[in-house]
């Protein structure tokens, strides 16, 4: 939980202020997994803290939604084009804390 903590605190991901008349604050939720190794043995414990954005209303609390994550259609023509011009392709995991 520390590093998640530390990473929240380096990226400045929240700022304290005042709530709006007639607003809810949203709450959190610690999310806890164990990362194994292809044969079951565990290679870390992570904790990731997340917001409870099923209490939040559409025009109430938020206006729109983002989610930076690749669709799968892109995923499976940029696949198709490395296959057919025999590209090498690499997967890469970005780590966001800093």
């Amino acid at each position: 939980m520390e590093p998640e903590m530390q990473a929240i605190e380096s990226n400045r991901t929240w700022d304290i202020s005042d709530l709006p008349p007639k607003h809810n604050a949203i709450g959190l939720k610690w999310v806890f997994k164990v990362k194994k190794d292809p044969d079951g043995g565990i290679v870390k414990h992570k904790a990731r803290l997340v917001a409870k954005g099923y209490a939040q209303r559409f025009g109430v609390d938020y206006d729109e939604v983002y989610a930076p994550v690749a669709r799968m259609e892109t995923v499976q023509v940029l696949l198709a084009l490395a296959a057919k011009g025999g590209w090498k392709v690499h997967h890469m995991d970005v780590n966001l804390h800093f």
